[in-house]
């Protein structure tokens, strides 16, 4: 796989690739288990959007909810099993169609707006919980603003960012580069030709092509091998591991496959591949240090809001932080004063 990436690309060319691997990853991810969702499902921050909503069932009993970057609604699950589906009136905003798409079908009760953080078409101060999970930082921080806007007076926000250098963000890191190397060694063109030499072979008997190809394919193995054990067998998801595999299996029984599937196969790997160095790169540079981070919290302050938790969220497993925590009360006047 080549990387068709140029240095002169425009902000907008940049930003519309972020949301096409982002489209690709949640489509995948309506059809598939094996998506992780960037450390949603850990038990940490399930935890966390417990104790939260929890305790914010004993300020609002029928909250107006919005949940900004919401993926396919993660967050929207943990609100309705604290509140009750019916207890609660759920809002997400996603700038992806496919994570809209696939919550609204998880959550028929659901409003859903496909939307950049930047610019939501909702009314200020409208809201009495509004929260963000590994969502809003990916806009800019500058979005933090417009997402202040929503929180009515008395309100809450309820944030989950990514942790420049804490577990997830060292994953991401990782499966950055696993997606990188398995792009300059050229795996799939490379077993692309290695299949077409075969299927070849299959039908005219002459092996020489295939050998040939074959040859060419086993910089490429064995640069794949380096990366699972640089980076460990499960890096990117396991779908290095899964390629590398299921590229063995296929060969293995090549009698019994089409060679148009296979073809088509690759080419849809390509593409899968591309857009999940797209969606690791823009979680890596979505990653906020601790000076950004307390820069984050006094503009908060200063925006009217009190800060009622401001810190990292740690994995009590192994000690390392996973995402940076932050929860803010709008004070009942300077926030009415804002709106």
């Amino acid at each position: 796989m080549t990387d068709d990436k140029t240095d002169d690309r425009t902000d907008a060319g940049n930003e519309s690739t972020t949301i096409r691997s982002w489209d690709n990853y949640w489509q995948h991810a309506r059809n598939s288990s094996a998506y992780s969702g960037g450390g949603s499902t850990h038990p940490a921050v399930r935890d966390f959007w417990h104790q939260f909503f929890s305790a914010a069932r004993d300020e609002f009993a029928h909250p107006r909810l919005v949940d900004i970057a919401s993926g396919s609604g993660a967050v929207a699950d943990a609100a309705s099993a604290t509140f009750g589906a019916s207890s609660v009136q759920l809002t997400c905003v996603d700038v992806s169609e496919a994570a809209i798409a696939a919550l609204e079908e998880r959550f028929p009760d659901v409003s859903g707006i496909v939307a950049d953080a930047r610019q939501i078409p909702l009314p200020s101060a409208d809201f009495d919980i509004v929260c963000s999970q590994f969502g809003i930082e990916y806009a800019g921080l500058d979005a933090m603003a417009e997402l202040l806007r929503l929180v009515a007076p008395g309100g809450r926000v309820a944030l989950l960012l990514h942790h420049d250098g804490g577990g997830i963000h060292r994953q991401c890191t990782a499966s950055l580069d696993a997606a990188r190397q398995l792009q300059g060694a050229n795996f799939i063109g490379k077993a692309g030709a290695m299949f077409t030499a075969g299927f070849r072979m299959l039908r005219e008997g002459s092996r020489d092509e295939y050998e040939a190809a074959v040859g060419d394919l086993m910089p490429a193995i064995r640069a794949l091998e380096s990366v699972m054990r640089q980076h460990g067998r499960e890096v990117a998801d396991g779908a290095v591991l899964k390629l590398y595999t299921d590229v063995r299996e296929m060969t293995a029984r090549l009698p019994n496959y089409d060679e148009g599937e296979v073809a088509e196969w690759l080419e849809r790997m390509r593409g899968e591949f591309r857009a999940y160095e797209g969606r690791m790169a823009s979680m890596c540079e979505a990653a906020i240090d601790e000076n950004t981070f307390m820069t984050l919290c006094s503009e908060i302050e200063a925006a009217g809001f009190e800060l009622l938790r401001n810190e990292a969220l740690v994995n009590t497993a192994t000690g390392v932080p996973l995402a940076w925590t932050l929860i803010a009360a709008a004070h009942e006047s300077d926030k009415a004063a804002i709106a």
